[in-house]
């Protein structure tokens, strides 16, 4: 049995790709705390505090040789898991170096910067997908830019869109996101080291420098002062995950129902088997929707236990701390899961155009109503020209009818119905939606280039 849906057997694969969970399992996590021990070995050779055969003999160590779960058993006494972890690669290395090992270092120092480690892998991944998401909801909105659909407002028709006006402001929901990610990255993945109470006495005045080493041996940033109450960068990530999540749960929110029966105007990519009922063999469920719905429900509370987890008490806190190892994997377990399925609703959403159009038809005019009433003003007023759109879509409520033909049959003058024959044209309503989606898409492209830049250089 699993205490999580991302790490389930049965479920896991429906809410987090495979390579995440990669990146998180445990065996990532040794290797990268050996990677830690390791620069933290170079940084101290240098200083001329440990043995420079140290950290070869460190990188030697096979991660396949430490028994998992006896770490696991030992981690449930000693309350973390580096103490049993740096008793068991002690054993591993030659006699004459293992004193050396983990020398002024704390568990905190290797647990936090080991998480930077697998986070900063875990911003690749996210990279990749946001990019070929970028990509794809980008052809989509250029491909319907001119493409009339209906626009909604508390989900109610509104007044005519066009499909890729709809997909544009999707794209900017996550270009909000994608353009953080890399500032996001420089100023949150920091090593840690700051040994029992941050102040790395063990090394004395050569403590700043080292840390300085450490750094740079890992590619991480470089805090000015140990990080062990500084939990800032921890929720920082943590909000912008579940921000990203909620960003793809509200494209998720609006193909749920533009894929319901009455609706019909989108339908998820077919997969055989894929959405279907255990009662209902006709279903076809937006799965890839749900995930993304879930996702964004899911994600904000384990965001907010990484900003209650900001209240660190004093050198380091008891509990708070802990609490992160729950919350961040969550996050981009959620998160990988999300982008998995808006990339295959990026690249596969399949429009109903046609739907589309007859949607637009279903109220009868009602949706031309603000600019019947704009077209009139100018020569009746705007409070009668309104008050008499108004009386006339209440008779299409009661009796039926058209706006267009119930206005036209009303005493007007020629300027007033030319006026109104414009009103109730569409194109003037695709017009102005199409041109937003352009530069949208221009912007989704450089950031597209910046995070192609980034996965290559991180």
């Amino acid at each position: 049995m699993s205490f999580s849906a991302l790490d389930s057997s049965l479920t896991g694969p429906l809410f987090r790709s495979d390579a995440m969970a990669a990146i998180f399992s445990d065996r990532a996590r040794l290797i990268a705390m050996l990677k830690v021990e390791e620069a933290l070995a170079h940084a101290q050779a240098e200083a001329g505090l440990v043995p420079h055969a140290l950290a070869p003999a460190i990188a030697a160590i096979d991660p396949d040789s430490f028994d998992l779960k006896q770490l696991g058993q030992a981690t449930a006494i000693a309350g973390v898991p580096i103490i049993p972890f740096v008793k068991a690669a002690q054993t591993k290395l030659p006699r004459d170096l293992e004193p050396y090992f983990h020398f002024g270092a704390t568990t905190q120092d290797i647990n936090d910067t080991a998480l930077a480690l697998q986070m900063r892998d875990a911003f690749k991944l996210i990279a990749q997908d946001l990019a070929s998401i970028l990509e794809g909801m980008t052809t989509l909105a250029e491909s319907h830019r001119s493409t009339p659909c209906i626009g909604r407002t508390y989900m109610q028709h509104a007044a005519p869109v066009t499909f890729g006006f709809k997909i544009a402001t999707r794209i900017a929901n996550v270009l909000a996101f994608a353009q953080r990610l890399k500032p996001l990255c420089d100023q949150s993945l920091l090593a840690s080291l700051g040994g029992p109470v941050g102040t790395l006495t063990a090394m004395g005045d050569k403590g700043p420098a080292i840390l300085k080493a450490y750094a740079a041996h890992l590619k991480l940033g470089c805090p000015p002062i140990a990080m062990h109450t500084q939990r800032g960068p921890m929720a920082g990530i943590g909000a912008w995950l579940a921000g990203l999540c909620d960003a793809l749960g509200a494209w998720g929110s609006d193909i749920v129902h533009l894929a319901s029966t009455e609706v019909a105007e989108v339908s998820e990519p077919y997969v055989a088997g894929r959405g279907g009922s255990s009662a209902m063999p006709h279903k076809r469920n937006p799965v890839s929707a749900t995930v993304l719905v879930a996702a964004a429900t899911a994600a904000p509370g384990l965001a907010a236990t990484l900003f209650s987890a900001m209240m660190a008490s004093h050198e380091r806190p008891a509990g708070a701390w802990h609490a992160e190892w729950h919350a961040l994997p969550q996050l981009f377990g959620l998160a990988s899961g999300a982008l998995a399925e808006a990339r295959r609703l990026a690249e596969g959403l399949a429009i109903d155009a046609a739907r589309m159009r007859a949607n637009i038809d279903l109220t009868h005019g009602l949706i031309f109503a603000d600019a019947a009433g704009t077209a009139l003003a100018p020569t009746r007023g705007r409070a009668e020209a309104y008050a008499l759109v108004e009386a006339a879509a209440h008779r299409i409520r009661d009796e039926g009818g058209e706006l267009e033909a119930i206005l036209l049959s009303g005493a007007l003058a020629a300027d007033e119905r030319m006026a109104l024959q414009q009103a109730f044209k569409l194109e003037p309503a695709i017009q102005a939606a199409a041109q937003w989606v352009d530069p949208v898409c221009e912007r989704a492209r450089a950031v597209r280039t910046g995070l192609l830049n980034f996965i290559e250089e991180a």
